[in-house]
């Protein structure tokens, strides 16, 4: 392996660990703290979790692209603009470092290091809920890439935080944190039966979503990234 893909994979699998670290340590927090009130512990979740994926982004970006999302990849393999066996790396760096995330956070909080989830999310509301915020955060980064690059990294975490209150499943949009959520039984967690379910319909709406922004805007010319 060069060491230009060497740094691309520890940039993926790092930055999916900080994410999942920030998702689940955000929750593990906001529950302890929120005395009960699921809505303000779902508050403080959200602001940790959009905060530190635009930071992420903005570092890690012009290492590998800032995917840690193997459904981003995916659309980013199907579109050719990633080597199908580097996609393929992402994609296993970015479930590595999510499982590393999640031992990370609950080593923090004196936590095992990793717990079956326990909270059920199933049944055809959520899958819609993720299906929209899939296909919400793709047309994001690729609205973004074509038309306005230096605001992906803000309108990623907004297009998360927004989706975490507007959807029926809170916004995973990713199947490397919805694996690594599996494994906590915490405010974040999802129950481990559930994770096959979100993450085929996570994949299946990247890739109508990659499809619908082709035939929308792909044509479209692109903007000067200096107008404002």
């Amino acid at each position: 392996m060069n060491p230009g893909t060497a740094r691309r994979l520890a940039a993926e699998g790092a930055g999916t660990m900080v994410l999942v670290a920030a998702v689940i340590g955000s929750g593990i927090m906001a529950e302890r703290l929120a005395g009960g009130n699921a809505a303000v512990a779902l508050l403080g979740n959200t602001l940790a979790t959009g905060t530190m994926l635009a930071v992420l982004i903005l570092v890690l970006g012009p290492v590998s692209g800032a995917h840690f999302n193997p459904a981003v990849t995916l659309v980013f393999v199907r579109r050719r603009e990633l080597p199908l066996a580097l996609g393929a790396a992402y994609a296993l760096a970015q479930v590595a470092g999510g499982l590393a995330g999640t031992a990370l956070a609950h080593a923090m909080f004196d936590l095992p290091l990793w717990q079956p989830g326990v909270q059920a999310r199933d049944g055809a509301g959520q899958w819609l809920g993720e299906a929209v915020a899939t296909a919400c955060l793709v047309a994001t980064i690729l609205g973004c890439v074509r038309f306005r690059p230096a605001a992906t990294p803000y309108a990623v975490g907004l297009c998360i935080s927004a989706g975490y209150w507007f959807t029926s499943s809170t916004s995973f949009a990713n199947p490397a944190v919805t694996l690594a959520r599996g494994l906590t039984a915490s405010f974040s967690g999802i129950a481990l039966g559930d994770v096959p379910a979100f993450v085929l319909v996570q994949l299946a709406a990247a890739v109508l979503a990659g499809w619908g922004w082709k035939w929308l805007a792909d044509d479209s010319p692109r903007r000067d990234p200096a107008a404002p």
